[in-house]
């Protein structure tokens, strides 16, 4: 589908389910693939064909020193995927100030600390790619307000990106996933295995992403065929943004 031979790629939250997937997929397009995560034992047990390092991305100093540490191995970064995430509370009820902080940290100023690793390389070439995953949760009340609060300021975040950047040949967008298959949600179907059936009268394609899905997005973004797309937020969420047919078929009486 795609070839992205020559390029270097990191990967942020490599170990996750979305990050093994981009992992996975980027190498089988062909990449050549630096993998950061703060699981240095999930990494290890990763496809060998990666290049990995374990870090704290909330440590701007560490984070550096772990890029410059795999570049001195690969070449420059190419594209960037700032994919690493986490959420503490649930709810505003059930929210502590240091899970504020830590969400804050995780979700927006690790993604920061990656754009200053790398950029100066993409400057002097005139050249690069930057991708951040959000999430829907950055323009909905649907639990989890800090991790949602930080993931709106990354959408902020990419648009100045794409601004200031631009210029300099760099292109800036964010891919923002809906509910994914990966292991935390099977986690929670193994807890209630009715969940998913619960969740798809919410989604108008009554299904759900796969990590593949947003590797898929991601992959779109960081080539040619979107040379002329910066700065905007692409949702991949099977139309969970688009309306509510829920409330939808209560306000016309009408299925959908």
């Amino acid at each position: 589908m795609f070839d992205f031979s020559g390029k270097v790629v990191l990967i942020t939250g490599a170990a996750g389910g979305i990050g093994q997937g981009l992992c996975e997929a980027f190498l089988g397009w062909n990449a050549t693939v630096l993998a950061l995560d703060r699981d240095g034992d999930a990494l290890a047990h990763m496809d060998a064909r990666l290049k990995t390092a374990a870090v704290d991305l909330t440590d701007l100093a560490a984070t550096k020193a772990a890029i410059d540490g795999l570049v001195a191995r690969s070449g420059p970064v190419d594209i960037l995927v700032n994919n690493a995430g986490a959420a503490a509370a649930t709810a505003l009820a059930t929210l502590k100030p240091e899970d504020w902080t830590h969400d804050l940290a995780i979700n927006l100023s690790a993604a920061y600390h990656c754009v200053e690793a790398v950029k100066a390389a993409m400057f002097a070439r005139k050249a690069g790619v930057i991708i951040n995953i959000g999430t829907v949760n950055a323009g909905l009340a649907i639990g989890h307000p800090a991790y949602s609060a930080a993931k709106a300021g990354l959408i902020s975040y990419t648009k100045a990106l794409a601004v200031e950047y631009g210029p300099l040949g760099i292109r800036a967008n964010l891919v923002a996933p809906g509910t994914v298959k990966t292991q935390a949600w099977a986690d929670r179907a193994a807890k209630k295995p009715e969940v998913f059936d619960d969740l798809k009268k919410w989604y108008p394609l009554r299904d759900f992403a796969d990590p593949k899905d947003i590797a898929n997005a991601v992959a779109f973004l960081s080539s040619d065929l979107a040379r002329m797309i910066t700065g905007v937020v692409l949702p991949v969420d099977a139309g969970l943004t688009a309306g509510n047919p829920v409330l939808a078929a209560e306000l016309t009486l009408e299925r959908f």
